[in-house]
């Protein structure tokens, strides 16, 4: 398995840490984001889909994730 080092600031550090919660690792938390962004940014270079939060009751978008 590939591995590289990651440079992170102390900010978005302390956020990864507040995500982590037993049994997952930080690593798990950082795979799984990598695996969302690669995920929208095939849906929008294929589709052209956008990445958004949606309000699940109602189906209205609230927000939605620009620069990917």
């Amino acid at each position: 398995m590939p591995r590289f080092n990651l440079v992170l600031s102390e900010e978005m550090d302390r956020q990864i840490d507040q995500l982590v919660a037993e049994p997952e690792t930080k690593s798990t938390v950082i795979r799984k984001a990598l695996a969302m962004y690669l995920a929208a940014s095939r849906a929008k270079h294929e589709q052209g889909l956008n990445v958004g939060f949606f309000d699940p009751k109602t189906k209205e978008v609230k927000q939605e994730v620009i620069g990917i």
